[in-house]
């Protein structure tokens, strides 16, 4: 005698209780990758305005900080 099934769920209905699955699981995931992309931005504005700083305090003229970063001699 073969046993009942616990809950007579299709097929069909498990597949789109699987897509509500997946398309959550996207949606989340989408969010956490911008949240990502958003705090590297933040991190390189910061070091943007960190480098800013530091050229506006140095006593080196406009010329010679670029010849440094350009490795001029």
């Amino acid at each position: 005698m073969a046993r009942p099934r616990k809950n007579n769920i299709t097929i069909d209905e498990e597949i789109i209780k699987q897509e509500e699955q997946v398309s959550k699981s996207k949606a989340k995931y989408d969010a956490d990758v911008k949240k990502l992309k958003d705090l590297y931005a933040k991190k390189d504005e910061m070091k943007k305005r960190e480098l800013l700083e530091a050229v506006e305090k140095s006593s080196k003229t406009f010329e010679e900080i670029m010849g440094f970063l350009k490795g001029d001699k």
